[in-house]
């Protein structure tokens, strides 16, 4: 049998879950629900739609390619200063966003310290285009990837994969036909909350690849755009995205927010 809650813990926490939800609320009833097909349906909100599910898409295909590897590295490895290494594929997640696009303009801008020579030796300029975007989303969300892999590879029996090696199994073999299914659970979570991670992304993009209509502006960056000129199509975007937040932790809740009864 559960004790009676305090009084004093009660009241602050319905005070801090209506700060939570009241303005989420608030979005829903100030919406414009008589023009809302309309609206969702426009070309503005089409085109940015269509930019940041494509970008998001890519940008969780980067983290897939790069972060799947750096998990392993980082939960398997003897490599020395693993626990430096994982503070550092960590920052990203405490870094403000805009200061990670400064960086990113720093090193891949046309000036940059790889960006000059990709400019001058094969014509390549990434800031301030689609391909930004991609970078820059990819750069916020891969950590969202490796910790959740990482966990699932620390948690996973490592006899299966020495059992495999004694029968002859390549390291490569064991990995692939061994290792990743044990893990698939984590990696699938891992990339839905780094897909839905790159979807909304803001500060990152917007310093790095810029708010060029039909090039680089996503959902967010819409969002912020529409607010001075058709805050309609501002609601009618935060909704969607609104939506999409509640899909995905629906979608894991039985990973990341539930508990015991």
């Amino acid at each position: 049998m559960r004790s009676r809650l305090p009084v004093v813990l009660v009241l602050p926490a319905i005070a801090g879950l209506a700060f939570l939800l009241v303005p989420l609320a608030g979005l829903l009833i100030k919406a414009p629900w008589a023009t809302l097909p309309s609206q969702l349906f426009s070309a503005e909100v089409g085109q940015a739609l269509r930019l940041s599910l494509i970008c998001a898409s890519l940008a969780t295909v980067v983290c897939l390619v790069l972060g799947v590897p750096l998990a392993w590295l980082l939960a398997r490895s003897d490599l020395p200063g693993r626990g430096v290494l994982r503070a550092l594929v960590t920052v990203p997640l405490v870094l403000p966003p805009v200061v990670g696009g400064v960086a990113l303009l720093l090193v891949l801008g046309r000036r940059g310290i790889v960006g000059q020579h990709l400019d001058q030796w094969f014509g390549i300029s990434l800031p301030f285009t689609t391909a930004g975007v991609v970078l820059a989303e990819a750069f916020v969300a891969m950590p969202f990837l490796v910790i959740s892999v990482e966990g699932a590879l620390r948690a996973a029996d490592p006899r299966y994969e020495e059992a495999a090696a004694t029968l002859g199994a390549s390291r490569w073999l064991t990995f692939r036909r061994v290792t990743l299914p044990s893990v698939m659970p984590g990696v699938i979570a891992g990339t839905v909350l780094c897909w839905a991670r790159a979807l909304g992304e803001f500060g990152a993009t917007i310093t790095f690849a810029g708010n060029f209509p039909g090039r680089t502006t996503t959902m967010p960056l819409a969002v912020y755009l529409a607010l001075e000129t058709d805050p309609d199509a501002a609601i009618v975007l935060s909704i969607v995205l609104l939506l999409v937040s509640v899909a995905v932790l629906a979608g894991l809740r039985d990973k990341w927010i539930s508990g015991p009864s």
